[in-house]
């Protein structure tokens, strides 16, 4: 094996198909298809868009069993599976002939999705990689914003093609998720570098006595049934959560932009530019976030954490003039980034990588339940009195609280 090559660029490789296709396909392209397959079938958006809801609950009650199995298991038939879920769930929202149908295909794509998006690129990674984890997770996790921005003008156009041009789109998109992805889960992806006779990425750059030593060493770190036990997984847990609550304000920052249209329509007509500007914050956040945890996990968290209230200060009291709504849009979308790239990473740190797997999906299993029900509460939010202030005041309050429980569960460190 050439020293300028190393297996796990071909792990990297396989990560960002994951996140670039299938995950982003699910996930980041969910809103494209609410308002033309509500309409097509004459019912509330909420009609439909439950079936998001659906797949979310789905994901939070199968973390569990996919993190065991993933800790168990070949890796490559519990991603090659989870890739099969997917692909078919894209593929029976093509066929969709009444509400009920959907949600049964939310909820296949939940279970399918619960270790593609949560578990695939940190357990992988860390398996792999003894430097540059954090670079690793955030380029991989990066792309499913990246993918999110490939793929909704594709699909979107692919609506408009025709009246019933939605089930074009989900039919091409599950089509893509199999053929893209299942080549490198079924043939590419290994459990763990000892699969290869390798060492991990990065160890060979130990000397060979010590790289050995270090290779046969036990994974260091606590198993899942001390570290539950703990007021760090608690915290992580909160964290875990409340980040997940304050990423979903970024969903309502087009209806911000547009809440200026009476006196400030210039602003109101960029509202896509706003989202698209915080997608890019996210994307970039990511490999950003990754990187400075690699120096430093405390680093990352007070990092994430001011550009996120930056973001919030800047699009509540200076909306105008719009470069400064995007620059807060874009700083707002680094702490969005935290959501998938910090918890990982705090997790491992705190707990160490001996059972990484299973601790992490019983805390991202909190994160799920939030997603199922964070647009709700905020869409309540917005529609109190309070309006978008009040939003902004509550996403401070969350990042508040996220910055007090992940300093906390690190000064718990427990490996």
């Amino acid at each position: 094996m050439s020293k300028k090559f190393h297996y796990a660029y071909a792990i990297v490789a396989s990560c960002i198909a994951i996140t670039c296709l299938p995950c982003a396909m699910v996930l980041s392209c969910a809103g494209i298809f609410f308002t033309p397959v509500s309409e097509f079938f004459g019912v509330p958006r909420a009609s439909f868009t439950l079936y998001f809801s659906i797949l979310n609950i789905m994901m939070m009650l199968t973390l569990p069993m996919a993190g065991n199995h993933l800790s168990r298991l070949d890796t490559r038939k519990v991603l090659s599976g989870a890739t099969i879920l997917a692909g078919l769930g894209l593929i029976g929202m093509s066929r969709g002939t009444s509400m009920p149908w959907f949600y049964v295909c939310g909820a296949i794509m939940g279970v399918g999705m619960a270790p593609l998006i949560y578990l695939a690129v940190p357990t992988l990674i860390n398996a792999w990689c003894v430097k540059r984890v954090g670079f690793f997770v955030g380029l991989c996790m990066a792309f499913t914003g990246i993918g999110g921005v490939i793929f909704n003008p594709i699909g979107t156009a692919l609506i408009q093609s025709g009246p019933e041009g939605w089930r074009t789109a989900y039919l091409v998109f599950g089509i893509i998720t199999l053929v893209g992805t299942l080549p490198f889960t079924l043939f590419v992806i290994r459990t763990k570098p000892e699969d290869k006779g390798l060492l991990p990425y990065g160890a060979d750059e130990q000397d060979a006595t010590t790289s050995k030593n270090a290779a046969e060493a036990p994974a260091t770190g606590v198993p899942a049934s001390v570290a539950m036990k703990t007021p760090a997984f608690f915290a992580l847990a909160v964290f875990c959560g409340i980040i997940t609550l304050n990423q979903t304000i970024y969903q309502f920052l087009a209806s911000y932009a547009t809440s200026f249209a009476d006196t400030l329509p210039a602003i109101a007509a960029a509202s896509g530019v706003v989202a698209s500007s915080a997608m890019a914050g996210q994307a970039i956040g990511k490999v950003v976030l990754g990187v400075i945890n690699d120096k430093s996990v405390r680093l990352g968290i007070f990092f994430g954490i001011g550009c996120g209230v930056a973001g919030v200060l800047l699009m509540w009291f200076f909306p105008s003039p719009l470069v400064m709504l995007l620059v807060g849009a874009f700083l707002f979308g680094v702490v969005y980034a935290m959501t998938t790239v910090q918890t990982p990473l705090l997790v491992r740190s705190v707990f160490g990588s001996a059972d990484y797997t299973n601790i992490y999906s019983r805390i991202s299993m909190v994160g799920s339940l939030m997603s199922a029900v964070a647009a709700v509460f905020w869409s309540f939010v917005i529609d109190s009195p309070g309006g978008f202030p009040l939003m902004f005041i509550g996403g401070l309050a969350c990042m508040a609280i996220c910055l007090v429980t992940s300093l906390f569960a690190l000064g718990q460190k427990i490996q």
